[in-house]
């Protein structure tokens, strides 16, 4: 299309960039919205990333002919990250959102940077400079302000925050390990490798804790939210996102994709009637702000 040409690849990055900013950020709300018919946490995860297999084998399946096959290192890392990242990652944010709002759970994700900084300054001896130090207590004065308020009220439990926190660090500690495996394989080829290990866990972790025939027992609008979370909130912004990094590079795309939380928070407003105050909403601000300064200075 002559239109399409004439956009410039700048403007196709950032609007891909917010698009896989609007699929991640629904994640949670298409989960809070399936736990109203019942569904737990772990049926959930189970549905979500086992319709990805489908899929993910059959783009395996085209791509493995032109690839070099995997030697046993390579193999060792990608069950382990695998398992570290959307498996336990995943898992333990779901349970977490079973009593958290979306609101919360989406900004204490959104702390991963600030870990992966923090995890990688500790394995390689690398001494924090003061202005990252400023970053990371803006980041977490904010996170204060932000979770404070809602302790001692009832869409937001210690457990439920500890369960999103730890899901946070597994991820942080996933983004740190991965980066050799990623140079040495491609991003691509990483990720869809790795989301099929999680998806086997996932499986596996179903069949010993539950019988099959919850799966077939879910409603229709249980499986519908698992759908759009395993295609509008998994797959499709991981290849738009990577798309977008291509467009306007890592950091351009890290900072759109900081509105994420923002995003949350307005369809959580929207469709679950969880408002923040004042206060939450500067808290969110100076989050925002850290990460985004704690990403650029941890590069």
């Amino acid at each position: 299309m002559p239109f399409a040409k004439n956009i410039p690849s700048h403007a196709v990055g950032v609007f891909l960039a917010l698009l896989a900013a609007c699929g991640f950020a629904a994640k949670a709300i298409f989960a809070k919205l399936a736990y109203r018919y019942g569904v737990d946490a772990i049926t959930m995860v189970t549905l979500r990333l086992g319709l990805l297999v489908p899929i993910l084998l059959l783009i395996r399946w085209r791509s493995m002919a032109s690839e070099p096959p995997l030697n046993g290192t390579q193999r060792l890392w990608l069950l382990i990250l695998g398992l570290l990242g959307y498996y336990l990652s995943s898992l333990l944010d779901f349970i977490g959102l079973e009593t958290v709002s979306a609101s919360l759970e989406r900004m204490v994700l959104c702390l991963y940077p600030t870990l992966t900084v923090l995890l990688s300054s500790c394995l390689h001896k690398q001494r924090l400079h003061p202005p990252l130090i400023f970053a990371l207590a803006l980041t977490y004065g904010g996170m204060g302000l932000v979770l404070l308020p809602d302790l001692g009220k009832a869409h937001a439990d210690l457990m439920g925050l500890l369960c999103v926190l730890a899901s946070t660090i597994t991820y942080a500690l996933y983004l740190t390990l991965s980066p050799t495996t990623i140079q040495q394989i491609g991003a691509r080829r990483f990720t869809e490798l790795a989301l099929l290990v999680s998806a086997a866990a996932m499986c596996c972790h179903f069949l010993l804790t539950r019988s099959p025939q919850l799966i077939i027992e879910q409603p229709w609008q249980v499986w519908s939210y698992a759908c759009a979370m395993a295609l509008l909130s998994t797959l499709f912004p991981l290849y738009a996102l990577s798309a977008a990094m291509l467009q306007i590079g890592a950091s351009k795309a890290a900072i759109i994709g900081s509105l994420g939380p923002i995003l949350t928070i307005l369809f959580s407003m929207e469709l679950l009637d969880e408002w923040l105050s004042g206060w939450q909403w500067l808290g969110v601000l100076l989050v925002i702000g850290g990460v985004t300064l704690t990403s650029r200075k941890g590069k």
